[in-house]
């Protein structure tokens, strides 16, 4: 076989980097945008970031089949909750609802999840729900094949009560190294800010992400 041609056999996998923090006054989600089969970049501009409702949104590592078949369950039984309840529902009912699908079918699923959001009763949240179903709460979570080089840096760099200009800047900055480092990240950033206000996307093409380590302008490395 021609080792260029992908193989119709590998699962198509967000060989990932996703993140998501909160700060004084909601949360930011972000994740690039690389998805993988194999060796072979399937798509270059991913949106990982998918809403579950109004006011929570998850973030989708692992086999990208899996994780968007948990979100689609979620999403139906969010929608069944808030019509008989007439209310929004909050971020910890959805993060333990996600946990229970990722629990219950941990023999056949492969999906590292991050589940965010803002509610009247907890403000912004975070939770963090791992292969096998675990659900953690946490003031912020990542995940994925990139979040392994950046453990370091997320834990020297985050603090409690930060702006929401001071978590955007962490957020972006770590996943520019996450992806600077990580062969299976890689391409555009994509951030969802959730507060009392509404939800904000913002998209960072991969061109316009600044250079980590001095790397040559994408001009000259075209030239």
């Amino acid at each position: 076989m021609d080792t260029m041609t992908p193989s119709t056999s590998m699962p198509v996998s967000m060989g990932t980097s996703i993140i998501a923090v909160t700060f004084n006054g909601g949360v930011i989600l972000g994740a690039d945008s690389r998805t993988s089969t194999g060796n072979y970049i399937a798509n270059r501009v991913t949106d990982k970031i998918t809403p579950l409702c109004d006011n929570v949104y998850t973030l989708r590592s692992g086999s990208a089949a899996d994780t968007q078949a948990i979100a689609g369950y979620v999403q139906h039984f969010i929608a069944q909750h808030q019509a008989e309840e007439g209310d929004q529902i909050t971020v910890k009912t959805v993060a333990n609802l996600v946990k229970m699908m990722a629990y219950n079918n941990k023999d056949f699923l492969q999906a590292g999840l991050i589940v965010a959001g803002f509610d009247k009763h907890g403000g912004g949240q975070v939770y963090s729900i791992s292969l096998g179903g675990t659900l953690t709460a946490t003031p912020f979570a990542m995940s994925g094949s990139g979040s392994t080089y950046v453990n370091g840096f997320c834990d020297k760099n985050w603090r409690e009560g930060m702006s929401e200009a001071e978590a955007m800047d962490f957020v972006t900055r770590a996943l520019k190294y996450a992806m600077t480092w990580d062969a299976s990240s890689g391409g555009c950033i994509r951030t969802v800010t959730i507060t009392a206000a509404g939800v904000k996307r913002q998209f960072i093409q991969g061109g316009l992400i600044p250079p980590t380590y001095g790397e040559l302008p994408r001009e000259q490395v075209v030239a």
